[in-house]
């Protein structure tokens, strides 16, 4: 039996007599073999490998709950679930941001087919650099980005939909703004369209703002900075730039005998899992989290094929999502089906109003 044989039953390839097939994978049994993944990847050309490198934001945290993993953790389920489909692999690492993340992309880069790297992590120079040495795309990277594939999402209009929600529905007129890294582009996003909503509602101000580490112990401590200022000076609302610093906020409000949302309204962003468990549960925006990991890893998989392609932004919608933190109960949050009825009632006293009057 040639080898040319035996290489074709492993790989799936027809023109192999079912006999001869039979034979060969008892063979493979009875010898427990392996194929050998580096020679496949030579023969091929390809390592069938991508990376994923994310930042880790050190401070005085050191739980892993309070590393974002919860939302990186999502995002990984949606890039194996897409590799899955096609028998790639993938390599993770967890780098601090600045000049070591630079050099551990460098490293990563020779080993793997295509790089996706979460949030703004690297100079807009080094970036350059590294895609001319093998495809990338950015997950939650900027929507500016020209040079580099980037999948994220449309954290304006949430962010808009999410503060205009607290002025416009419950009256909340003095917000606080907990914001998450400045180098991160969803936390710029965020911070960019809560300033946008105060521009269009005069009647509401800034009571405040602190930057954060996307961390609850960094939402705590926005908590501690709001209650120095005494209980007479409480904001109306605080808004959060992702769901975790929310969650640092209603814990120390609450160990302060702070009531949420009687006192202060709380709003965070991203919808993970833990904060439909708070009390309250939280008010906040869904990011597609793990739709994100299978575009960005759909997009890298296409440019591995063709480098060619043009490079694209694709921003994913983004859904708020209401509950009692924000001093909305379960009957004062109207499901698509109430509004669209609500929408389909008014308009027909809309037309009886105008019978009754040309009449």
């Amino acid at each position: 039996m040639s080898t040319a044989t035996v290489s074709r039953v492993v790989h799936g390839l027809d023109r192999v007599r079912s006999s001869t097939r039979q034979r060969v994978l008892e063979t493979i049994e009875a010898l427990h073999y392996v194929p050998d993944g580096a020679a496949q990847s030579l023969s091929r050309r390809r390592k069938e490998v991508i990376g994923l490198v994310s930042v880790e934001r050190l401070g005085p945290e050191s739980d892993i709950e309070q590393m974002t993993l919860l939302f990186v953790d999502e995002v990984l389920r949606g890039v194996e679930a897409s590799l899955r489909e096609v028998g790639w692999s993938l390599l993770i690492s967890f780098v601090q941001s600045g000049d070591h993340a630079y050099k551990r992309l460098q490293s990563m880069s020779g080993k793997v087919d295509g790089l996706l790297i979460a949030e703004g992590i690297i100079e807009a120079q080094q970036l350059a650099h590294l895609s001319a040495r093998l495809p990338i795309v950015l997950i939650a990277g900027s929507p500016g980005e020209r040079d580099v594939d980037v999948v994220a999402v449309d954290n304006r209009s949430g962010t808009v939909a999410l503060v205009a929600h607290l002025v416009e529905v419950h009256g909340r007129r003095r917000l606080f703004y907990v914001a998450g890294p400045a180098e991160a582009p969803d936390a710029q996003e965020r911070r960019a369209a809560f300033e946008r909503v105060l521009a269009d509602h005069p009647e509401a101000t800034s009571a405040g703002f602190l930057e954060g580490r996307f961390s609850s112990p960094s939402g705590e401590e926005a908590a501690r900075k709001i209650l120095a200022s005494g209980r007479r000076e409480l904001p109306d609302a605080v808004v959060c730039g992702n769901d975790l610093m929310a969650m640092g906020v209603i814990r120390a409000f609450g160990a302060a005998g702070v009531n949420v949302p009687a006192d202060v309204a709380v709003v965070g962003f991203d919808d993970l899992y833990p904060g439909a468990l708070l009390t309250p549960p939280l008010t906040t925006v869904r990011q597609p989290m793990r739709l994100l990991g299978e575009r960005a890893s759909a997009r890298l998989l296409k440019r591995i094929k063709d480098p060619r392609l043009p490079h694209k932004v694709e921003l994913l919608p983004t859904e708020l999502v209401l509950r009692a933190s924000c001093g909305c109960t379960s009957e004062a949050v109207p499901t698509a089906a109430t509004k669209a009825s609500r929408a389909k009632n008014h308009g027909a006293r809309a037309v009886s109003a105008r019978k009754k009057v040309s009449s």
